[in-house]
């Protein structure tokens, strides 16, 4: 697979294998792993590599490119946030949330971690030359308040936002209750966009479904050019970050299948990749000591059943029991994943990432420790079906994620002797979103992002306002979810001690095993591929300064503005 069509946290770092040599400059500013307070004296880059080079990206999109750049867009905007659009601050997942400033050079809670403030960096240009300023971060959020659907992280709903307001340089963020578990969402996940460019014409007519084909940000790149075949990225001249990005260009070509990408990465024509790799020691790492290989988990990946009562049968509960009991998940991991995904498990939570998070023991008691293909059958029995009077349903996919497709492959034969009769729908990836936000689905083959531990993945997954009704765009709960009672407990995960969170998160995956909302499968990881025989300063397991998959946002940005040409050097 391809992460293309990752929401960002929908998550942790969302997605260990070996790793590659690398290094390089860290990224900006200083790092702390306490969200509570952040100050930096300007945290600029140093500019000590000479700008020269390309990098192209392999990562499959299962479609050609829209040419579509809207940050609040989660079908389009992994091609738009990092490369153009940049956050407050930078929230790194694989170093236990620690900051780096961005767009904000310093923050500050109040003692009762029910607002914020930001310090907006002076100095810093839109990339047509206007000016940044603290009205662009304040027109930015409260037109997420005007307009729902750009809400993606229901800030304004859900985690209680009540207010943006600029004083100066300063931006203050006032809410309900303590929100700090909401900084990786607010401060890390919202690409601020230009109010001069946003608040006219279409962009301010339609702001969800602007096509935004010629982004202006504050980002290291800009746009260059958009074929439905590639995206063309220049190094933005006018860049906050002194002699930043050092690369000159970054070529992002449209995959429709794993294959092709891969050949290119294992020949050197890519340098930086995002997809599965079947054997890849033999086929990718043993054609050049260049080739290098990193896969950190992160998050899952499910069987997302329509719990919607519209869909009969996906809404019985003991149908998806039947699926959840009938599942072999070491088996789905090794055929479909050649064992590079780890088996998931029903809590929903990731471990060994997340072992503290892990009720091992409800886990065990409710009998989804192991596959049980006899209490799958006596479930589907009860609502009516059988091997010789088979429940038959469709579970969407994206073509040319070929681990998916063999993933599924196992599934539909584990389910067939229980009597669930599973057709596989490959779609292109528009198709496939749309189906997915809207509810046009019986079962959908998905996975998101995840975040600093296992609450934030969930939160997207389970949380009933980011979910909506059938036909309407949900943001991120695609199964219909609705259950006040797992609503309560995310609302209180905000003010609660550490130990209490635990607490918490073990209730919340306690639904996961009682109501079988999704089905987990694998736990997704990073897919990531990286070439050092011109390009260095990647992401390493012994420095893993950002999560290091093209597909994560705003990770990507990090990457970009710290990778430099060895060849530009000399």
């Amino acid at each position: 697979m391809s992460g293309i069509k990752r929401i960002a946290v929908t998550a942790v770092a969302v997605g260990v294998l070996a790793a590659g040599c690398g290094g390089g400059d860290k990224p900006i500013g200083s790092a702390s792993s306490n969200p509570s307070s952040s100050t930096s004296s300007g945290g600029q880059g140093t500019g000590q590599f000479k700008k020269g080079g390309t990098v192209t990206i392999a990562n499959v999109g299962g479609q050609t490119w829209p040419c579509q750049f809207n940050p609040f867009n989660p079908a389009v905007n992994q091609v738009a946030l990092g490369f153009v659009y940049e956050p407050l601050t930078f929230v790194n997942v694989l170093k236990s949330g620690a900051t780096t400033p961005m767009l904000a050079s310093a923050f500050s809670w109040s003692p009762t971690k029910d607002s914020i403030v930001f310090t907006i960096r002076s100095g810093v240009k839109w990339s047509d030359g206007q000016p940044f300023s603290a009205d662009d971060v304040v027109y930015t959020f409260n037109l997420m308040k005007q307009q729902p659907a750009l809400d993606l992280y229901s800030l304004w709903t859900g985690a209680g936002l009540t207010s943006v307001t600029a004083a100066g340089d300063k931006v203050t963020l006032k809410f309900k209750a303590p929100a700090e578990p909401y900084f990786f969402n607010f401060a890390n996940q919202v690409g601020i966009v230009p109010k001069h460019i946003w608040s006219t014409g279409d962009a301010a007519a339609k702001p969800a479904t602007w096509a935004n084909p010629k982004p202006v940000g504050t980002g290291a790149f800009t746009v260059q050019s958009c074929t439905s075949n590639n995206i063309s990225y220049v190094a933005n001249g006018s860049y906050w970050q002194p002699g930043k990005p050092y690369l000159e260009k970054v070529q992002y070509p449209a995959y429709l299948d794993n294959n092709p990408a891969n050949l290119d990465l294992a020949s050197g024509k890519a340098q930086w990749g995002g997809q599965y790799i079947p054997n890849i020691d033999n086929f990718y790492k043993s054609k050049s000591p260049d080739n290098n290989y990193w896969f950190p988990p992160t998050a899952n990946v499910a069987i997302v059943a329509n719990n919607d009562p519209s869909h009969k049968a996906t809404s019985n509960l003991a149908v998806r029991q039947a699926i959840a009991y009938a599942l072999d998940r070491e088996q789905i991991s090794k055929i479909g994943e050649s064992g590079y995904q780890p088996a998931a498990n029903q809590t929903g939570v990731v471990t060994p990432t997340f072992d503290k998070y892990f009720d091992k023991d409800a886990l065990t008691a409710a009998g989804y420790d192991k596959p049980n293909p006899d209490k799958a059958k006596q479930l589907l029995q009860t609502a009516g079906y059988s091997s010789s009077n088979p429940l038959k349903l469709s579970v969407i996919t994206v073509t040319g994620y070929t681990d998916w497709d063999a993933s599924l492959a196992v599934v539909k034969q584990q389910l067939a002797p229980v009597g669930i009769e599973l057709s596989i729908q490959d779609l292109q990836q528009q198709s496939y979103n749309q189906k997915l936000y809207t509810g046009d689905y019986d079962l959908a083959y998905s996975s998101l992002s995840g975040g600093p531990t296992p609450y934030y993945e969930l939160r997207q997954l389970l949380y009933s306002k980011n979910s909506a009704p059938i036909g309407k765009q949900a943001n991120s709960n695609y199964s219909r979810y609705i259950k006040p009672e797992v609503d309560k407990l995310f609302d209180q995960y905000a003010s609660a001690d550490p130990d209490t969170q635990v607490k918490l998160i073990k209730q919340i995956s306690g639904y996961m095993i009682k109501d079988v909302p999704i089905i987990p499968t694998t736990e997704s990881v990073d897919w990531y591929q990286y070439n050092t025989k011109d390009i260095e300063g990647w992401p390493t397991q012994e420095d893993p300064y950002a999560q290091p998959a093209p597909y994560n946002i705003p990770d990507v940005g990090q990457v970009l503005t710290n990778l430099y040409s060895k060849s530009a050097q000399k």
